[in-house]
């Protein structure tokens, strides 16, 4: 009771715990998931609240793989740097490279789902069926988004001008599960058309690819965003080890800092 009231209540579906045991999701944790539930089922789960397929878990898992790393992103730099600044603070490295996942990178996989999901819910009449009714859906698409000014995420890459190795290796997993569902089949489409609306030809980068395949998944394309944060995390963490045996924080402090060159404000 609480000044004469009713005991508050907070319901929960995810976890509780008493003075011997724990439960997650409904299950013993220490009899039930402990050595029988992988970390990546597990994530899925308790996201969608409800236990994953093994196809699911394999086409999660691999989309999992293919954000964990991407070499010395500004996300890992933030981190090595943050780390060299503040050794004590591991977690603050690890945060400091998760704060970087935005629009230009990691973000890319929220804001693509988000996108194809959008095109989905605002199609009027029977959902395409062949790929060449799934390319008009796009080049419908893609031409609203340019005559709004506005990027067709999961387009282009820095530094994969052609084709993103992980692009076509995840299509190919989420079609040996039969999980190539109509996320990933617009964003094929959207691949195949956007020339004929931008001039040039862009490949389907890996971010955008994971949107779609988690989005095909029926994960909510809100917290998209999240499962790509949580695959980045591993990297971090792997940056940050490396940071302390073969370490390149200094250096590139060193190099950007003996390189400043003053501007007078007024050259402007």
């Amino acid at each position: 009771m609480t000044d004469g009231g009713p005991t508050p209540s907070f319901p929960t579906s995810i976890g509780t715990s008493d003075e011997t045991t724990i439960r997650l999701l409904g299950h013993d944790l220490s009899h039930d998931l402990i050595g029988k539930v992988g970390f990546g089922e597990l994530a899925f789960w308790l996201v969608a609240q409800r236990r994953p397929t093994p196809s699911q878990v394999r086409v999660f898992e691999a989309v999992l793989v293919a954000l964990a790393d991407h070499g010395f992103t500004p996300t890992a730099i933030a981190a090595r740097l943050t780390y060299l600044s503040a050794p004590e603070s591991l977690q603050g490295a690890i945060a400091a490279g998760l704060l970087g996942g935005g629009s230009r990178f990691l973000g890319v996989t929220e804001d693509c789902g988000r996108f194809l999901a959008d095109t989905l819910a605002g199609h009027q009449g029977e959902p395409p069926g062949t790929d060449e009714e799934w390319d008009e859906l796009a080049l419908t698409a893609v031409t609203a988004a340019r005559a709004a000014k506005r990027f067709v995420p999961g387009l282009g890459h820095p530094v994969h001008k052609s084709a993103d190795p992980r692009t076509a290796a995840l299509i190919g997993i989420a079609e040996e599960e039969g999980l190539r569902g109509a996320h990933l089949r617009l964003f094929e489409a959207i691949g195949r058309v956007h020339p004929q609306v931008l001039g040039r030809t862009l490949p389907l980068n890996g971010a955008g690819v994971c949107g779609a395949a988690l989005a095909d998944l029926g994960l909510p394309v809100e917290l998209l965003r999240g499962f790509a944060l949580l695959a980045r995390t591993a990297g971090l963490l792997g940056h940050i080890a490396e940071e302390r045996t073969r370490p390149i924080g200094m250096d590139v402090y060193r190099t950007v800092d003996r390189n400043a060159t003053y501007l007078s404000p007024e050259s402007d």
